[in-house]
């Protein structure tokens, strides 16, 4: 069994965006089977697995932003203003783990990974690999 750990380094420009990673993922996977644990590091933000099709991530953002509205007022915006992007957070993941199949994710065919920014622009966002395999 091996055990490796790559990062991804992403700068963000806007406040919402969805950023496919897939390709750099499979850049950095070093393992030919096993599993990869793709994490980030940043408590608004997150990681998730869906279709690359620019109408659902479209929907994606106007559901997330209908979900955590801007009518109300959040306890945590007393700390920081951003307690919208936390919550966000909340309901989506910060991680996933994916199977490797032949040094590569082994994704369905319609499904990519995104990195999600919830509280953008941002410098500098780490995203953590993690590879369990052989």
């Amino acid at each position: 069994m091996i055990v490796k750990t790559n990062f991804i380094k992403i700068n963000t420009s806007k406040n919402f965006e969805i950023i496919d990673v897939t390709s750099k993922v499979n850049e950095l996977i070093d393992i030919e089977n096993g599993i990869v644990s793709i994490f980030s590091k940043h408590s608004t933000s997150a990681i998730v697995v869906n279709e690359n099709e620019s109408g659902l991530l479209d929907d994606i953002e106007f559901t997330l932003s209908n979900l955590i509205t801007d009518n109300y007022s959040y306890s945590h915006d007393r700390i920081d203003n951003n307690a919208r992007s936390h919550l966000k957070s909340f309901l989506l993941s910060s991680s996933e783990c994916l199977p490797v199949k032949n040094g590569k994710l082994d994704l369905g065919t319609w499904q990519s990974v995104f990195f999600v920014e919830l509280d953008g622009p941002r410098r500098s966002r780490t995203i953590t690999l993690t590879m369990v395999g052989e």
